[in-house]
């Protein structure tokens, strides 16, 4: 993206499985507009899923990788095996592990196979102009939802640009031919789930070498496909100029001197050899962009800390701290020997944290991790209490900032590991994913922590993505400070409909780290620039409602672009309880994060267009509520 900042008034809804924004080849978020089309999706129905060209991708599986996997199905494959991909060696060794210990059978484990395929590339190639290493983990067709829960869970999986670079080669070789249509795949469907847990499950798919029958939806969604190799270079190029891809390693270590805030001119900057440095702006001494290591996912970038403390620490249960993002939790759970769960995230939870350390077992702590503030509630966990426990019983703290981001708070003084999600606010632009992982050099556990990482980190993060999020990111701090003022405009108008404002409100709730533990938050919130009008109090936010019909009312009508993701520059929603916990409804009813709930991130738009949208949809929902309470 370019130094200026887009206006986003005028954007347009996509349809129902239209990428967002509209087709975008390598878009993260799909538009899923209604609340029945939400729910849909997760029941896995077929006017839903057949409509959808692409998904957030460790959930749905890009196009241009199914295309990828089903030649290597072909060239490599057994009959009635599928397969996934990934960067690196490790990685696939890892998904294999994973695999063979779920095993339905212990006494007969899963027949997982390992290939390495080298494409080798022309030094003329238009595409890459080197060599591609690709990673092939096939596995017995059956036990695709159990390799689905490693693609989704360590993030770690070939980026989509990654496999269109391998298609490229191919064709350039001769080794495949140009389809009709990218969007045939000659093995089972990969794209979406659509049992009761669709991030898992799979119903009955076709057999293996033989095209599903083409419903007229996928026709249509197959044509809109063609239309995108046209399309795609314009799109993905059309708000600035990227890097040479030769540039590539330019660009990462431009990222990690951004992201350890020792560039000078961090706003605007672009990587051109010659960048002015200064010390770190992340509160901690010493930090650099050797502290710095990048992941192609958010996701992967906490799995690899929960591996980093798995591998230099002894072994243990850890502490999953809040409510965190639903994966966050999975990992904990399902790599090394559990995790004690503490989902309020409140001063009670944190004196019972205390007590379990102090008690007479005193179990060891392998590691405590936490976000902050947390995703969907935007509750601030006490840090200095958790850091104070931390040193006291001598385990790390990771801490999660993708929400709070380093423009807003300042987090490192209080964590060994320092996580995030670049593919959201940091990139903003919904066209590429990226993970980033610090390690604070005051840390007590540093010198164990980084001598074990320089010993096994392997940098998978594809070039072309890389940079883009350099692209991306350039303006990071420009577009925070408008979304900023947009979200607590925004906030403080559907505030005063609240049952905290007024008799009788449809909205029950605003969750925004305004109102939520506001104590926690301001202790790390950084002081306002100079000229700076309003709060620091971040893009995103959650509401709640009297009814789940006003809730329902209140999504339909909100005229932004509705689907996963966040921290994107134009307003997006979702009904996150129904996406996030759709099989687990009751269990996150516990911790305060309702069925109805409706997070939204808010973007750049102009704020009077903003409060007119929000406007419109709280009038839909007053109506909804005033119609339940006439019915009942």
């Amino acid at each position: 993206m370019s130094a200026a900042v887009t206006s986003y008034d005028k954007i347009v809804c996509p349809s129902l499985g239209d990428s967002i924004p509209s087709a975008l080849p390598h878009a993260i978020s799909v538009s899923l507009p209604t609340w029945k089309d939400n729910v849909g999706y997760e029941e896995g129905e077929r006017r839903v899923i057949d409509a959808m060209c692409t998904g957030y991708p460790r959930f749905f599986v890009h196009k241009s990788i199914q295309k990828l996997s089903a030649i290597c199905e072909a060239k490599f494959g057994l009959q009635n095996e599928q397969c996934m991909l990934f960067p690196k060696a490790y990685i696939a060794n890892r998904c294999r592990d994973f695999m063979i210990a779920r095993s339905i059978e212990p006494s007969t484990p899963l027949a997982v196979r390992l290939v390495q395929w080298i494409i080798h590339a022309d030094e003329t190639s238009s595409s890459i102009g080197h060599e591609i290493e690709l990673h092939i983990v096939l596995f017995p067709s059956d036990a695709y939802p159990i390799a689905k829960q490693f693609w989704q869970h360590a993030g770690l999986g070939i980026s989509s640009r990654m496999a269109v670079a391998c298609l490229s080669v191919l064709e350039e070789q001769g080794e495949i031919s140009r389809p009709k249509s990218p969007a045939m795949s000659t093995s089972p469907p990969r794209t979406c789930f659509p049992s009761r847990n669709r991030h898992y499950g799979s119903k009955a798919t076709p057999s293996f070498g033989k095209v599903a029958a083409t419903t007229q939806a996928q026709s249509v969604a197959q044509a809109r496909d063609e239309d995108w190799n046209d399309q795609g270079s314009y799109l993905e190029e059309r708000y600035g100029r990227n890097l040479p891809t030769s540039a590539a390693m330019l660009a990462k270590r431009t990222l990690r001197r951004r992201i350890a805030g020792v560039l000078a001119h961090e706003e605007d900057s672009s990587p051109n050899g010659g960048d002015e440095l200064r010390p770190s702006t992340r509160g901690v001494e010493g930090v650099t962009e050797e502290d710095v290591y990048l992941f192609p996912t958010g996701m992967a970038a906490i799995w690899s800390a929960h591996q980093l403390c798995l591998a230099s620490l002894p072994p243990a249960k850890s502490v999953c701290f809040g409510f965190t993002y639903t994966d966050t939790l999975k990992i904990l759970q399902k790599w090394g020997p559990g995790c004690y769960f503490f989902g309020n995230g409140d001063e009670a939870d944190v004196d019972a944290l205390e007590a379990l350390l102090s008690s007479s077992e005193s179990p060891k702590i392998l590691a405590l991790l936490c976000e902050f503030p947390s995703n969907p509630l935007l509750r601030s966990a006490n840090l200095g209490r958790l850091r104070n426990l931390a040193d006291r019983y001598d385990f790390p703290l990771v801490i999660d900032e993708t929400v709070g981001n380093f423009v807003n708070v300042e987090i490192l003084p209080f964590a060994d590991i320092l996580v995030s999600s670049l593919s959201k606010v940091f990139s903003g632009e919904t066209n590429v994913m990226g993970g980033s992982l610090i390690l604070n050099p005051k840390g007590k556990h540093y010198p164990t922590l980084k001598a074990k990482f320089e010993e096994t980190y392997e940098d998978s993060y594809w070039y072309e993505d890389a940079i883009y999020m350099e692209r991306n990111s350039r303006n990071f701090v420009k577009r925070v400070w408008i979304i900023n003022r947009n979200t607590e405009a925004v906030c403080d108008f559907l505030h005063s409909y609240s049952r905290l404002a007024t008799p009788n409100p449809v909205i029950k709730n605003v969750y925004y780290p305004k109102w939520e533990s506001r104590q926690n938050y301001d202790v790390c919130r950084l002081p306002l620039p100079e000229g700076e009008k309003g709060g620091n109090f971040g893009g995103l936010f959650s509401i709640t409602f009297t009814s789940e019909e006003a809730a329902h009312a209140f999504f339909d009508t909100l005229p932004c672009a509705k689907g996963p993701s966040l921290g994107t520059n134009f307003t997006l929603a979702c009904p996150y309880t129904i996406l996030a916990h759709f099989t687990e409804l009751d269990w996150a009813a516990e911790y305060g994060v309702e069925k109805s709930l409706v997070r939204v991130s808010v973007g750049l738009e102009d704020r009077e267009c903003l409060l007119a949208w929000f406007g419109l949809a709280l009038k839909a929902a007053e109506e909804a509520g005033k119609s339940k309470t006439a019915s009942s």
